[in-house]
């Protein structure tokens, strides 16, 4: 007579099953850090040298792996550049859409949202750094992905300012053309509040930007569309 196969109690698979997936929790967890460290070593490194200088086995030391190692959480370089890209950019626009959504008048608009854009760049200093090299730095397709980010970022102000009413009858056209004028007046204002080096220079920087932003509302109140000849 055969003896019956011995059966794990329900109890013990549900363990079983929980240990597995702490272990693979954990797992993803660890690949999670070694990311972030791989991020925050290139960023470190890029305070004081370019993106294309930067080697992958220099990144891979830095945050403790092997160079192999590195392919584990990104196929090359390049994409980790557009990952600090997605970083530097993508948090902002959130930023900046909850000032729009939450002022109250044209001069809260402008200095709430500076207040935010001060506070933000601060909080991500290395990462806006390292936006305001590339944007002109040697790396091609860094420059390609920060000008894709920054057209997107224009594209979501327009939808924005198209609820407008004093805007949604513009053309489409010029509305895209002013959410573009704002953006490159943001990029400007990052660039100055990163290289500025004291208090002094970031309240001059904020208050330039207020100024000119009021220039550009200033402008909207008068603005008339004109419809192109044929």
């Amino acid at each position: 007579m055969s003896t019956p196969p011995t059966r794990t109690p329900r109890s013990g698979r549900r363990t079983a099953v929980a240990s597995i997936e702490r272990g693979a929790e954990s797992r993803d967890e660890r690949k999670a850090r070694t990311r972030r460290a791989l991020l925050d070593t290139a960023l470190d490194a890029l305070r004081d040298e370019s993106f294309t200088s930067l080697s992958l086995r220099e990144v891979a030391k830095g945050a403790g792996i092997v160079p192999t190692a590195f392919y584990r959480h990104f196929p090359d370089m390049d994409s980790l550049g557009i990952a600090l890209v997605d970083e530097s950019i993508g948090s902002l626009h959130e930023l900046l859409r909850d000032a729009r959504a939450n002022a109250e008048s044209d001069a809260h608009l402008i200095r709430g949202s500076l207040r935010i854009l001060v506070d933000h760049v601060d909080a991500h200093e290395r990462h806006f750094r390292f936006l305001a090299r590339e944007r002109f730095g040697g790396s091609a397709i860094l420059r390609k992905a920060i000008g894709l980010e920054v057209r997107m970022f224009a594209t979501e102000l327009a939808v924005d300012l198209a609820r407008v009413p004093e805007i949604g009858a513009w053309p489409s056209r010029d509305i895209q053309l002013l959410a573009d004028l704002i953006v490159t007046l943001i990029v400007a204002t990052i660039e100055d509040l990163v290289e500025a080096d004291d208090a002094d220079a970031v309240a001059a920087a904020v208050e330039a930007a207020a100024t000119q932003m009021r220039m550009v509302l200033l402008g909207v109140g008068a603005w008339h569309p004109v419809t192109p000849r044929r």
